[in-house]
């Protein structure tokens, strides 16, 4: 009885769907996520979610992706003419992404209001020849943390300099089983690990004329303190087998004393390591204050053929509830003026540690083929931590190569 009423049931549905007319047609949207932590997947989808429920004729399909490997699986799908609508990047490929005829000027999308949203000084990476080409989907600055517990068991002051930190970094590693100093030697940003000791000693990636700075006397004295520190035993053993998420691991399980770091590793503490007594402090001085000022970007693909609904998704996520959220859970500085101008950004006093060097942020250098010299400046790096050539026989022979790439 049950098989002979299905006919019957099928049939009235079909009237039904006839009577009610075509059904909607559904527009997909490709977003490739760069995944910061475990929170970034369920936080876009929770953002697609809410979109969806809104807007029922557009789906959002969020792919979320490591970065250590992003940048390989965008030039593969971009390859294979399978690129995604919409990726967060790196803002430092935007200009590369750009000549190629990759990347979406987004001006003629942006309102007055929208556009006014955004803190100018997070927004101005993504300009590049006048065109906006994205925006600032994530923004840092960078600072040292210190595990208080293990200085005043060592007997040590957080430092102010580098003399200091070399002297309380003798201290802490006669602890055992402890680490003084995390130094990362692997993957993605080793190269930007150096760049807090080269600017703060007084050098530059680029020097006036856009020549490499790696071969300069601060670049070289720079590495030189950190082969130092790796030699007498002050930073945990083999460094280059130690990627950015091994570094802050190893604070994590407090076994170090001393990390340098972004917001991001603020509420990995407060989940994984509640009852430890850290402190935010500004890398140590030499020749120079500097921080390192990071933006990443969310690009609009120019190949894309659903360019109005991805619009309207960005639009959505940039409301302010979803920017708190995300710049929170995160652990971000805030890109929209806002956010930034909640209380929180201004008493918590973690949070206001990374943001007191915003006047003094230096950025990498917006120049084409800046994977290719960043990685040029990591083999060096790894060179020298292995011991397989003197930081100025590898520095001044990456400057080199770096001013070949750079046609000069």
């Amino acid at each position: 009885m049950i098989r002979a009423k299905r006919p019957a049931l099928a049939v009235s549905l079909l009237a039904l769907a006839a009577l009610a007319g075509p059904a909607m047609a559904e527009t997909t949207v490709d977003f490739t996520v760069a995944e910061y932590s475990s929170k970034t997947g369920p936080f876009f989808e929770e953002v697609a979610a809410a979109f969806e429920a809104e807007n029922p004729d557009i789906k959002i399909n969020i792919e979320v992706v490591p970065w250590d490997t992003l940048l390989q699986r965008l030039t593969t799908d971009i390859a294979g003419g399978t690129a995604p609508d919409i990726s967060i990047i790196g803002t430092r490929w935007l200009l590369d992404f750009a000549e190629q005829g990759i990347a979406e000027p987004v001006d003629d999308y942006l309102t007055p209001e929208f556009k006014d949203t955004f803190i100018d000084t997070f927004m101005a990476p993504s300009v590049i020849d006048g065109k906006i080409m994205g925006l600032p989907v994530a923004a840092s600055a960078r600072a040292m943390i210190v595990n208080q517990d293990l200085f005043e068991k060592a007997g040590a002051t957080p430092p102010e300099n580098w003399d200091q930190l070399y002297e309380a970094a003798q201290k802490i590693s006669a602890l055992p089983d402890t680490y003084a100093f995390g130094l990362q030697g692997k993957e993605i940003e080793t190269d930007a690990y150096f760049y807090y000791a080269l600017w703060t000693f007084g050098g530059d990636i680029l020097t006036a004329d856009g020549m490499s700075g790696l071969d300069s006397p601060e670049a070289i004295e720079a590495a030189t303190f950190y082969k130092k520190m790796l030699d007498e035993g002050l930073t945990q053993p083999s460094p280059t087998n130690y990627s950015r998420e091994d570094v802050f691991n190893l604070f994590k399980q407090g076994t170090l004393g001393m990390i340098f770091t972004f917001p991001m590793l603020i509420p990995q503490l407060q989940a994984e390591a509640p009852d430890m007594n850290y402190k935010v402090l500004p890398f140590p001085e030499k020749a120079a204050k500097a921080t390192y000022g990071v933006t990443d970007t969310l690009m609009l693909f120019a190949d894309s053929d659903v360019k109005d609904e991805a619009w309207k998704f960005i639009e959505f996520a940039y409301g302010d509830e979803w920017r708190s959220k995300f710049d929170h859970g995160e652990g971000f500085l805030p890109v929209t003026k806002n956010v930034a101008a909640e209380e929180y950004y201004t008493t918590d006093k973690d949070i206001a540690g990374f943001a007191a060097g915003l006047p003094y942020a230096k950025f990498a250098p917006t120049i084409a083929n800046w994977e290719e010299i960043a990685d040029t400046t990591v083999r060096a790096l790894q060179q020298i931590y292995l011991g397989q050539a003197t930081p100025e026989a590898a520095l001044t022979e990456a400057a080199g190569t770096i001013n070949q790439i750079r046609g000069k």
